[in-house]
């Protein structure tokens, strides 16, 4: 296991994941979210190739319908 920073939450991953497999690993549906991984952004292209490392710091954003009516 590794340890991670999460959205300011201490945390603790199985090694080796990309952002991708961290994504589904903590029950986050991946079609609506923004990823920032040690204060850069990581484009949803690259989520595969992005390996998560101890240490690392993420921010997860979840974007949420709605608006005016």
């Amino acid at each position: 296991m590794v340890f991670v920073e999460i959205n300011g939450d201490p945390k603790e991953i199985p090694p080796s994941l990309n952002v991708r497999t961290l994504l589904e690993h903590l029950g986050i549906d991946t079609q609506r979210v923004a990823v920032e991984l040690n204060r850069n952004i990581v484009r949803k292209a690259d989520w595969e190739n992005v390996i998560i490392e101890a240490d690392s710091k993420l921010e997860i954003v979840m974007f949420v319908g709605g608006g005016a009516h």
